[in-house]
């Protein structure tokens, strides 16, 4: 079976010091829980009323749950929700489509 090119992975892995910058950053955001209290993002997405925005997920995203988005959707009034065919990354060309979609809607405004 040959790979798609969006399931290649990004040459900047290859390099070890991104590699490590990357798990640091990542680890620390985790550990500080982005700074958020226990349900924070949901219980504040009132406060984001009358401010735009597109929550773009990728139905075959195996690390963040379709389900987090859609509450974070419901919980904030006049967000869009856009589930497109693809995975988390945004290199993948559905993903990346929906996300300049998205933007140039608002550059538009």
């Amino acid at each position: 079976m040959k790979r798609s090119t969006s399931d290649a992975p990004n040459p900047r892995y290859a390099d070890g010091r991104f590699r490590m910058a990357f798990a640091r950053i990542v680890t620390h955001y985790f550990r500080h829980r982005a700074w958020l209290e226990e349900g924070q993002l949901i219980r504040d997405a009132g406060t984001l009323a009358g401010i735009p925005g597109v929550l773009i997920h990728g139905r075959h995203d195996l690390t963040s749950p379709l389900g987090t988005a859609e509450e974070l959707h419901h919980a904030w009034p006049g967000s869009e929700l856009l589930v497109v065919d693809s995975g988390h990354l945004s290199s993948d060309a559905a993903m990346a489509e929906a996300i300049v979609a998205a933007t140039d809607r608002f550059a538009r405004r």
